[in-house]
């Protein structure tokens, strides 16, 4: 039998030479760490690709390494409904003003679980259609799932309810 991922990483190492950081697999479970800057290009060819099409982009999320370089992931969780294949992609954001290119021209359902990790860890997704904080105020500066941010919370930065 014929291993679809691995015809599809060879295939994405072929098309994409210097995009790809490196393919781990680990307990069945395969990830790809693209660069920023090739991520749109990558996901675009995967969903296109007519042997193995990952038309269904599971979940979009974003991990906080608390490293100086590259301090965020932005995790992408694709499925292939034609062949039953799931892959992780991977890419990174600097700690400063941390950016990587919205994927929501190509799935359209990227565009809530993008605005949930701009939320939740300030990265912003470029060329995004409506960001946009969902669960903390606008004006809130914070953003709760970094692993700086205090366990307690910050104080009096939200105006909570008094009995």
């Amino acid at each position: 039998m014929v291993d679809m991922i691995t015809i599809t990483i060879e295939r994405l190492k072929a098309a994409f030479p210097d995009a790809i950081e490196s393919v781990q697999e680990f307990r069945g479970e395969t990830t790809i760490r693209i660069k920023p800057g090739a991520i749109v290009d990558v996901c675009t060819f995967l969903k296109n690709e007519p042997d193995c099409p990952f038309d269904y982009l599971v979940d979009v999320c974003g991990a906080d390494n608390y490293t100086p370089e590259n301090r965020f992931d932005v995790i992408y969780n694709i499925y292939s409904l034609k062949t039953k294949i799931r892959l992780r992609l991977k890419t990174s954001a600097g700690e400063h003003d941390p950016h990587v290119p919205s994927v929501t021209a190509i799935w359209p359902g990227a565009d809530w679980p993008e605005r949930e990790t701009f939320d939740m860890f300030g990265i912003v997704f470029d060329g995004h259609p409506d960001l946009r904080r969902i669960y903390m105020p606008e004006e809130y500066s914070h953003y709760p799932l970094r692993k700086d941010f205090p366990l307690m919370g910050v104080p009096d930065s939200i105006p909570l309810p008094r009995k």
